[in-house]
Formats: C-alpha cells, structure tokens, sequence
C-alpha cells in the first residue's frame, strides 16, 4: 500500500512539473518592434512552447520606464501604454514587458532608448510626407 501511494505522489509530481515547465516557467522573452507595423511581445517556455502577442502601432501612446516598490526594493520595468480612443490624450491600458526576466534597469534603459527612436520616427515620418 506504501508503493502505491509513493507511486501516486511521484507521479502527481512529475504532472504538476510538466504543467510548471509548460504553462509557467518563461525562459526567454523577446520584443519587436516595426514603426509602421506594431510591436511584438513573445514568451517562450520551458517546454519549448511560445506564446506571441501583437500590438498595432496605432493604438501605441508611448514605451516607458516605470517603477514598482516590492518589499524593500524599487523594481524598474518596461511598460506599454495603449491610446484611449474615446480619448487621444489618455491613457486605456498599460502593457507591462520582460516580467519574467526582470533585466537590470541599465538594459531597460537601452531597449527603451531603441523603442523611442522608432517611435519618434513614426511620428515625425507623416509630417515630412
């Protein structure tokens, strides 16, 4: 009776790791951004598994920097904001990125840099036209 509940465990173990590797552990995290496009978030999993998401650049307000207080820590990390459109100055949502990576705010700093010159790029690009 031992064995079978031993047996039980282990095997409830090895499902509940499987499902861990599958669903929860993101081992990288990437960002793509095209102006005349939108930006493209991808999550790749453990098992192998990725999942993408795309964002139109119309509804792009703005990339920032924002930090959070956990504990006794200040956390920095990289926010989306998407553009209200009952209101062109507001804000509908923010779209936090690399939550599972946490880079250091020296990273942060560098992919915000590359997503503002795309940005400033979009917009300056209708008015020369």
């Amino acid at each position: 009776q031992n064995s079978v509940v031993l047996s039980a465990a282990i095997f409830l173990t090895l499902i509940g790791l499987i499902i861990y590797l599958h669903f929860v552990k993101i081992d990288q995290e990437s960002l793509l951004v095209i102006g005349s496009l939108g930006i493209q978030v991808t999550s790749s999993y453990a098992s192998g598994k990725e999942s993408t998401a795309f964002i139109e650049m119309s509804r792009v307000k703005d990339v920032v920097i924002n930090e959070a207080i956990h504990m006794q820590n200040v956390i920095y990390y990289l926010c989306i904001l998407l553009q209200d459109p009952q209101d062109p100055q507001g804000v509908s949502e923010v779209v936090p990125l690399f939550q599972s990576s946490k880079p250091r705010l020296d990273c942060l700093i560098e992919v915000y840099k590359s997503c503002q010159e795309i940005l400033d790029q979009r917009k300056t690009a209708p008015q020369s036209s």
